[in-house]
């Protein structure tokens, strides 16, 4: 397991190399190349996607808990740079974020139930967003796409009571078990986490009693953050010369999402994202140099991003000291 990662990193490596060589190389390149400096501003315009992010994570805080959106942004930033490329199953930013939020001064339970909450929501958004992506490729496409595109959506369909179940899942206080089970097998050595993982799960059902900010999260954040996304989609295709419209960047982009998403386990979604590009695409009407030309346009933002996002991770792992509660302030 301990070079699972790498191993899973090789891998897709290899296959995206072996799609660019498979689907006429010398065209790839060329796309890219005419694209020059398009696929730069495309990269920037992922500050949207952030801001919003940011900022619906922001208001799943309690008010007097509550960072300021620039810390909020950085929080975003380094935690999407870690899981987009380090070998971390995609959680790695979350444990990052945990870890500064505390550093800053807020209660753990705070901390814990924001993050949780804000990926429950996160997923609950993606699966209805390639719902949706579904229904448009069905709509649009020949009878062989359509019946494609028709399994697609009953399979995000039958994922629904998954996503019911996910939701409510709070209620059995699956925090307070864990850590009561861990007690008895440590034979009481751990009974402060217990208190602890009480806590977290207490906040978790605060923030979702809070029907107003969670319907908005859903409803208006997440749809602006998968906007801003299907943006850099749209872009990145315009400048590589492709006639694309929005409502094909927006359904390129929420398919895409749930690709990656499967694809934990591959550092970056090397390989399965230029896979995900060239079959996603293929459904619209994109021709294979197109989609791996936009897949490139993807790791052009990565670069851009996620390693400088690496290099502020360390810089705040440093520079901000640890604050020390008062006992009994948790």
């Amino acid at each position: 397991m301990k070079y699972l990662g790498s191993v899973a990193a090789l891998c897709g490596l290899a296959f995206a190399l072996w799609l660019v060589w498979h689907d006429h190389p010398a065209a790839v390149l060329q796309l890219l190349r005419g694209a020059g400096m398009g696929l730069v501003l495309a990269a920037l315009l992922h500050i949207l996607p952030m801001c919003a992010n940011a900022w619906d994570w922001r208001t799943l805080i309690r008010v007097r808990e509550r960072p300021s959106f620039p810390a909020m942004l950085r929080l975003v930033w380094i935690r999407e740079s870690i899981n987009g490329l380090l070998p971390v199953a995609r959680i790695g930013g979350e444990i990052v974020s945990f870890r500064l939020l505390g550093r800053a001064a807020m209660r753990p339970a705070t901390a814990a139930a924001g993050l949780v909450v804000d990926m429950q929501l996160t997923l609950i958004s993606q699966l209805l967003f390639a719902l949706v992506a579904a229904g448009y490729v069905l709509e649009h496409s020949s009878s062989d796409v359509a019946r494609f595109a028709g399994r697609l959506a009953w399979a995000i369909a039958a994922l629904a009571p998954a996503l019911v179940l996910f939701a409510l899942v709070h209620h059995a206080r699956p925090f307070e078990r864990a850590a009561r089970t861990l007690n008895r097998i440590t034979s009481g050595k751990v009974v402060d986490l217990v208190g602890r993982s009480a806590r977290i799960d207490q906040s978790i059902k605060l923030i979702w009693r809070q029907t107003g900010i969670v319907v908005r999260y859903l409803l208006i954040w997440q749809t602006l953050q998968c906007a801003g996304y299907a943006l850099e989609i749209w872009f990145a295709l315009h400048v590589l010369g492709a006639d694309a419209t929005f409502a094909q960047a927006f359904v390129i982009e929420a398919l895409i999402q749930l690709v990656s998403s499967a694809a934990f386990l591959v550092p970056g979604g090397l390989g399965v994202q230029e896979g995900g590009f060239v079959l996603i695409g293929g459904l619209l009407g994109f021709d294979a140099p197109t989609c791996l030309a936009l897949a490139g346009a993807r790791r052009v933002r990565d670069l851009l991003f996620y390693v400088p996002g690496l290099l502020a991770w360390q810089v705040a792992e440093y520079a901000l000291p640890s604050t020390r509660r008062v006992e009994g302030a948790d």
